[in-house]
């Protein structure tokens, strides 16, 4: 880790993973005030206008963290990987420019109409503006995961006599196979964060009896898209990534799975630790032939393992591979178990009376923003040791002139001044949950939970 590398790639993770904590869980939030929007249009309940508002404003300050700590990453691709920024600037700068101009200004003008601008815009008119809020946030998640995306499975470009990488085709960039199912993947984590947050903020209301009907209101559109979005997760988006991995980066596949020697029905390795230098996978506990399934829909298929590529092609992390994907893996499983239990009870009108998942839906709050993460490592340590996979090697992007020492001190004054940030925003956030909503003075909650007006 003392090296000018390492201490670069240590820089932008810490970076990246500390600025998406935010932008999670606005993009979830968009889609569910959306919701709340078109409820409270289509019943004229002033019950739904109210909850909207009340994450409107939590979205805000998610909002304002998430671009004061998202505007330092623009810059690193300067300061820290100028030799990417040199050779892949024409590419990237592409959707990262529309990402600033189109969706950022999209997003943030419209949501200061939302916040400030109801009475003017009158009831359709701030339906339209939460729906651009929407679209702003979802376009912009969709612009960096395309250019992402275009770092794992690159196309549309082409290279010219100094070995610099300009753009071919525009819609071979923004339309990449994989940046299509890596974004449905995406957005559906984020929906979850923001189910899950907006369910355990319900389930405080409830439980505390403070609020009652906007709890169950949260609780009913929380635990309703999260469960779709639960299951979506699963099926089609992440099969449709494991099997574009399993085409284009076969060394992550194995990886991933601790997949050491090639072999004809491979196992699923639910648990166990992998031991690099001996090459297999310690207490294992496996799903025969499950692998070979999952990826090539024969219980018999052959699936290469790490033995049949070169070292020096392997993925150089892949114990934190291995068990960041498996973390990933893990929790949308439980996501899928907590969300199905909830539905059900849902369902059953019993919901609000079961204290022991209210509280379990409230204590697995961390859960969503630990797999999203998790998610992105996955995704970023399965490249390695590629930057641009197949084109540009990690150790050939960095700034060379950009030694350790700076690298660390500007480290260590991101990491104080990124603490004192966490504590303001988890300071806002617990005030805004403490005020709570406007007082609903007819105590109706529509069309989506009539039981709670009793």
């Amino acid at each position: 880790m003392g090296s000018a590398l390492d201490v670069h790639r240590l820089h932008f993770a810490f970076t990246v993973t500390f600025h998406y904590l935010f932008p999670q869980l606005t993009m979830g939030l968009a889609l569910l005030i959306v919701i709340l929007k078109t409820v409270a249009l289509r019943t004229g309940d002033e019950h739904f206008t109210k909850a909207a508002r009340f994450w409107a404003k939590i979205f805000g300050i998610n909002f304002a963290m998430g671009v004061v700590t998202g505007i330092p990453m623009e810059f690193q691709f300067g300061t820290n990987w100028a030799e990417f920024s040199k050779a892949a600037g024409g590419v990237i700068g592409q959707t990262l420019a529309m990402e600033g101009v189109f969706s950022f200004f999209l997003e943030s003008t419209f949501l200061g109409l939302f916040l400030y601008g109801e009475k003017k815009l009158g009831r359709i008119g701030h339906w339209w503006a939460a729906f651009f809020v929407f679209l702003g946030s979802w376009m912009s998640g969709y612009l960096i995961v395309a250019t992402d995306a275009w770092m794992q499975h690159p196309t549309g470009f082409g290279l010219n006599e100094k070995g610099e990488i300009f753009l071919t085709s525009f819609w071979g960039l923004l339309l990449n196979k994989w940046a299509l199912w890596q974004y449905a993947h995406n957005m559906l984590g984020a929906v979850q964060t923001g189910c899950f947050v907006m369910a355990a903020v319900g389930a405080f209301y409830v439980l505390s009896h403070r609020d009652p009907v906007y709890g169950r209101t949260f609780l009913r559109i929380g635990v309703t898209v999260g469960i779709i979005a639960a299951l979506l997760q699963l099926a089609p988006t992440g099969d449709m990534q494991g099997k574009l991995i399993t085409e284009y980066q076969p060394t992550t596949l194995a990886a991933m799975e601790g997949l050491f020697q090639s072999q004809d029905g491979a196992p699923l390795a639910i648990l166990g630790q992998p031991d690099v230098p001996k090459r297999t996978l310690d207490n294992p506990l496996v799903v025969p032939n499950m692998l070979s399934f999952l990826t090539y829909k024969h219980w018999n298929a052959h699936v290469r393992g790490l033995n049949d590529f070169p070292e020096d092609q392997w993925p150089d992390r892949i114990e934190l591979l291995y068990f960041s994907y498996h973390v990933m893996v893990g929790l949308g499983t439980i996501f899928i178990a907590i969300m199905a239990l909830a539905a059900f009870l849902l369902w059953r009108d019993k919901l609000h009376e079961s204290r022991w998942l209210l509280w379990l839906l409230m204590l697995s709050v961390p859960l969503p923003y630990i797999a999203n993460t998790a998610g992105w490592m996955t995704a970023e340590l399965g490249r390695q040791p590629w930057l641009i996979y197949g084109l540009m090697r990690t150790a050939r992007g960095v700034s060379p002139m950009v030694g350790a020492g700076n690298v660390w001190f500007t480290l260590l004054g991101f990491m104080g001044m990124y603490t004192v940030l966490a504590m303001l925003w988890l300071f806002l956030i617990y005030r805004q949950i403490e005020l709570g909503p406007e007082p609903d003075v007819t105590l109706r909650a529509g069309a989506l939970d009539p039981a709670a007006a009793e």
